[in-house]
């Protein structure tokens, strides 16, 4: 059953509104005087909501995005595919 690669997908609309919705979060995370970058980064890898800010509704933004499609597409993003 596990033998063979599975494949992940998502389409190019679903990025666009992760990207609106991390572009928010990180704004409330810095107008709020955060170091953003670090505390996305704790949500990501915790999961854990208390990381991101409820200033401008960013805790149930970050919500809304599946932390796994969120980390393909940052990976993605970063090796420029």
């Amino acid at each position: 059953m596990f033998d063979k690669t599975m494949t992940f997908s998502i389409g190019g609309d679903h990025e666009d509104e992760m990207k609106r919705i991390l572009t928010m979060v990180y704004d409330a995370l810095r107008e709020k005087g955060y170091n953003p970058i670090n505390q996305i980064v704790g949500y990501i890898l915790s999961e854990d909501p208390t990381y991101i800010t409820t200033h401008n509704n960013a805790r149930s933004l970050i919500r809304k995005i599946d932390r796994d499609e969120l980390l393909q597409a940052l990976v993605k993003s970063y090796l420029g595919e």
